[in-house]
C-alpha cells in the first residue's frame, strides 16, 4: 500500500468515532404522541400543542421529532402503542387522555409522561399527588368528576320537570365510574332517576341508544377517545329521539349537542406544551406540579335548541362563553 493511500485509510478510521458521535450529538428529541382517539377526533388538541410548541422554539424537523400514534379508542392498541415507544426509545411520551396515560405509565417507568387532560390523576394512580406528582408523569386535570354535579344542575335549572335521565358512558373508560358516582349522588339529590347506558365497541353505540327509547327526558354523555369519535353517531340519535343532551366538550356541542360545561381542551393541550417545554429542557415530571385549568367554558348551540322546539332562557344564554347559532 502507498504511503498516501494509508496516511488516508487512517484518517478516515480515526474521524468515524469522531462523526458517529456528532450524528447522536445532533439527534432531535423525539416526542411520541399517543392518540387515545383518531386524529380526526383530536386534531384540535395536537394542532394547539404543536403550535405551542412552535412558540416556545420547538420545530418539527429542525429541533425536535414527533412520532404519531392513533389508537382509536382502543385500550389494548393503547398498550401496544406504548411498548412501541419505549422501544423506539423516544424522548417523552405525550399521552392525549387518561387512558393514554395510563398505558403509557404501564409500559414505563423513566421515560418522561405529560397528558395535557385526565379526569382523576390521584385516583386513577397516574401521580402520587397534584403538588408533587412523583414518578415519571405530570400534566394537567379537567375536573372532569368535578364538574359532572354542576353539569346537571344546568340542565335541571333549564329543565325544571326532568325526572328521567340517561347517562351514556363506555365501559371501559377508567373515570367512568367516578364520574358515574357523581351525577347519580347529584341526581338523588335533586329527585331524578337516571337511566345507565354502557358500550365497549363503536359497534355497541347504536343499540345502547336503542334501549333509551321511551326511558328519558334527557341525556348525559361521559365524555372519553371514544364517546368523542362516535359524537356524531350518538348527537343525531339524541335529536332524532327529541332528547336535549349535556356533554363535557364544545366538539360535541358542534356535532349537535345541546350544551357543555367544561375546560377548553385546545387551551389545555397549549398548556401541556408549556410543561413539555420544561421536561425537554431538563425539569423532571416528578417536581412538576399536576395543574388544573382556570376557567370552565359553558357552551350552548341554539340551532339544535330550536330543532328541539326548545326556548332556553336568557338566565343561561347570558353567561355563555359562547352561542352557536
Amino acid at each position: 500500500m502507498r504511503r498516501r493511500e494509508f496516511i488516508a485509510l487512517v484518517g478516515s478510521i480515526v474521524s468515524w468515532p469522531i462523526d458517529v458521535h456528532a450524528q447522536q450529538a445532533n439527534k432531535l428529541p423525539t416526542i411520541g404522541v399517543l392518540g387515545s382517539g383518531s386524529r380526526p377526533s383530536q386534531a384540535a388538541w395536537v394542532e394547539a400543542f404543536a403550535q405551542r410548541l412552535r412558540e416556545l422554539g420547538w420545530t418539527e424537523g429542525r429541533t425536535v421529532a414527533f412520532e404519531y400514534r392513533w389508537a382509536e379508542g382502543s385500550n389494548n392498541r393503547l398498550a401496544e402503542i406504548a411498548t412501541e415507544f419505549v422501544r423506539l426509545k423516544v424522548d417523552l411520551i405525550y399521552a392525549l387522555g387518561t387512558e393514554s396515560a395510563l398505558a403509557a405509565k404501564r409500559a414505563t417507568s423513566t421515560i418522561p409522561i405529560v397528558f395535557p387532560v385526565t379526569g382523576d390523576p390521584i385516583g386513577t394512580g397516574l401521580v402520587a399527588s397534584l403538588a408533587m406528582p412523583g414518578g415519571n408523569a405530570t400534566g394537567l386535570s379537567d375536573f372532569a368528576v368535578d364538574l359532572a354535579a354542576k353539569r346537571l344542575e344546568i340542565l335541571r335549572d333549564v329543565f325544571p320537570s326532568l325526572a328521567h335521565l340517561a347517562i351514556i358512558a363506555n365501559s371501559a373508560y377508567s373515570g367512568r365510574v367516578l364520574e358515574l358516582g357523581e351525577i347519580q349522588a347529584a341526581a338523588r339529590a335533586l329527585g331524578i332517576e337516571v337511566f345507565p347506558l354502557e358500550f365497549r365497541r363503536a359497534e355497541d353505540v347504536a343499540p345502547a341508544l336503542e334501549t333509551l327509547k321511551g326511558h328519558a327526558e334527557a341525556l348525559y354523555v361521559v365524555g372519553d377517545p371514544l364517546a368523542n369519535i362516535q359524537r356524531m353517531r350518538i348527537m343525531t340519535f339524541a335529536l332524532a329521539a327529541r332528547l336535549p343532551a349535556m356533554c363535557g366538550q364544545r366538539e360535541y356541542v358542534e356535532a349537535g349537542c345541546l350544551m357543555s360545561y367544561g375546560p377548553n381542551y385546545p387551551g389545555l393541550n397549549r398548556r401541556a406544551a408549556d410543561l413539555v417545554d420544561r421536561v425537554l429542557r431538563g425539569a423532571k415530571p416528578a417536581d412538576l406540579p399536576v395543574e388544573q385549568p382556570t376557567k370552565v367554558d359553558l357552551v350552548v348551540n341554539l340551532i339544535t335548541a330550536r330543532a328541539l322546539g326548545v326556548t332556553l332562557p336568557p338566565t343561561l344564554l347570558a353567561p355563555a362563553d359562547e352561542v352557536i347559532e
